[in-house]
């Protein structure tokens, strides 16, 4: 866990898009291994605070021995999805001044094999985000009927080949159990018959059992309805997504709750008159050429920013 060399992805526009008042009250919903959360205590004084969610228990513990001295600082062992029951309990709700959410599997839970993400070095078939508890991968794949893995890797991986992919891992689990990461990627590549370029065969099908196994993209959507809900007034919600199936969540939510709604025709009010409480703060953001060049993993990041205005 001490070795990783993390980069947080799109970190100064991350920064600039909280527009961070040194005494404010921000929330990293995504600790990781700390990159945006180190951060952003530098640009808080002594009466500012920072919470911090990670549901992965490794991250957690690195937080409390990295932030053991630092009394503005606090971390929460739970998903983002229960930012707003969390921030009730410690009676901050429409108190928190900035929220970032950096969705998807963090760079040190994909570089340990033994966590199960990665398809280049063969590890345990895990994939759980928090180890204590949920299916892993490999007692879901050992299980899971062919209809559903088709309809996973088609909803969560866009995996044009799902059925042919679907058939090879069935044949093969009935010869033994799949237990590593390395054997599925093969089994993936070779039952896929035209490969991308400079794109691993096996990318978006453990993108799409990872999601499945965490319940990645429904948490998004109940991370989002809570972290505006706990907004102050003039506070940001600032999301960085990595895939489409994210970014498209995310796009939605936000136009939708910075739109006016459509009024039936009639109606002794106009569309113009109704207030809206959330803003959206310029176009969406990707990284610059030079992060590209030092982080690839950066590539596909995109920044979309949300700001309460009542």
């Amino acid at each position: 866990m001490a070795g990783f060399d993390h980069q947080a992805v799109l970190l100064e526009e991350a920064l600039d898009s909280l527009n961070i008042q040194p005494s404010g009250i921000y929330i990293d919903a995504t600790f990781g291994r700390g990159g945006h959360s180190r951060a952003i205590l530098q640009k808080l004084n002594v009466q500012g605070r920072l919470l911090a969610f990670d549901r992965d228990a490794e991250a957690v513990a690195f937080a409390k021995k990295q932030y053991a001295d630092e009394p503005r600082f606090t971390i929460e062992h739970c998903n983002f999805d229960r930012i707003a029951e969390v921030i009730e309990q410690y009676g901050l709700t429409g108190k928190v001044n900035g929220v970032l959410m950096d969705l998807g599997v963090s760079s040190p839970q994909l570089d340990d094999a033994e966590r199960g993400f990665s398809f280049l070095r063969s590890g345990p078939l895990d994939m759980r985000m928090d180890t204590s508890r949920g299916e892993t991968a490999r007692q879901w794949l050992a299980r899971v009927k062919p209809a559903d893995l088709i309809n996973v890797l088609k909803k969560y991986g866009e995996e044009k080949f799902a059925r042919r992919i679907a058939a090879a891992i069935v044949e093969a689990r009935a010869q033994h159990e799949i237990t590593e990461t390395g054997e599925l990627a093969e089994i993936i590549s070779n039952a896929i018959p035209v490969k991308e370029k400079n794109k691993h065969p096996a990318t978006r099908s453990f993108q799409a059992i990872r999601i499945y196994i965490n319940d990645e993209l429904q948490a998004i959507e109940r991370g989002l309805k809570g972290a505006i809900s706990v907004l102050a007034k003039g506070g940001r919600l600032s999301v960085i997504s990595f895939h489409s199936l994210e970014d498209r969540i995310v796009k939605r939510f936000m136009r939708n709750v910075s739109s006016r709604p459509k009024l039936p025709a009639g109606l002794p009010v106009m569309e113009a008159d109704i207030k809206v409480p959330f803003r959206l703060v310029a176009r969406p953001m990707v990284a610059s050429e030079v992060e590209l060049a030092q982080n690839p993993r950066s590539r596909s990041a995109r920044l979309r920013v949300l700001e309460r205005c009542l």
